[in-house]
């Protein structure tokens, strides 16, 4: 691995990646599926889908060949249904709290590339208390391209007064590593989020994949926690 001094901001996919969001989003699934006279599904079958959004969990509960109008009121309702269970078992990933720690006492800049909706990423990051901490969130609706767009990602550099060169971005899903590559940042995969059994995120070619979220310390030259 090749660090450079230059790699001083970091920028994060949430769902997956900064948060594990998987409890109430699976949550929210199956409280829809009840509310429509269907079984609810094993929360591990519906975990790996979790980073692609509602839409795809909507696929997952549902079935794939669904009218537009009917998959549009069912989108709709699980959006409703997760916004009024948003912060029930959603957490850091386990290690990420030391993390932040660390870049907050080195004044490294962190901030929130995602595709999750501002309606449901502005009262989550309140809740967990990092809205204040993160030095930009940039969303799913923010503009009309999101990931794998870079669009976000350069817009994110800007705020964090960064060139993009200089940041890391982190995420679990190759739309996140192909979005931070097309704007020209080192890109790590989370090997600890939502990854389908027959995924490898070393096949999306990024600059390294991490098991867990302290790895991501070295990358901005910042020693691992004891």
């Amino acid at each position: 691995m090749s660090v450079t001094a230059r790699s001083r901001g970091l920028l994060l996919d949430l769902d997956g990646t900064l948060l594990d969001t998987a409890p109430d989003m699976a949550g929210a699934l199956n409280r829809l599926l009840v509310e429509e006279g269907r079984q609810p599904l094993a929360f591990a079958s519906v975990r790996p889908h979790v980073s692609h959004g509602g839409a795809a969990l909507v696929r997952l509960g549902f079935g794939t060949q669904l009218p537009e109008a009917e998959f549009e009121r069912l989108r709709l309702r699980f959006l409703a249904v997760y916004r009024d269970h948003l912060c029930a078992g959603t957490t850091l990933f386990p290690g990420f709290g030391a993390v932040l720690d660390r870049l907050d006492a080195g004044r490294v800049p962190w901030g929130i590339v995602t595709n999750k909706p501002t309606f449901l990423t502005e009262p989550l990051l309140e809740c967990l208390a990092l809205a204040a901490r993160a030095a930009c969130v940039v969303c799913g609706d923010t503009f009309a391209e999101r990931k794998p767009h870079p669009r976000p990602m350069l817009h994110a550099a800007e705020l964090l007064g960064l060139a993009p060169g200089a940041i890391v971005y982190v995420g679990d899903a190759q739309r996140d590593i192909e979005a931070g590559r097309a704007a020209g940042m080192r890109t790590l995969a989370a090997a600890f989020g939502y990854l389908q059994a027959d995924e490898d995120p070393a096949s999306w070619h990024p600059d390294g994949v991490i098991g867990a979220p302290g790895e991501v310390l070295p990358w901005l030259e910042l020693p691992l926690p004891a």
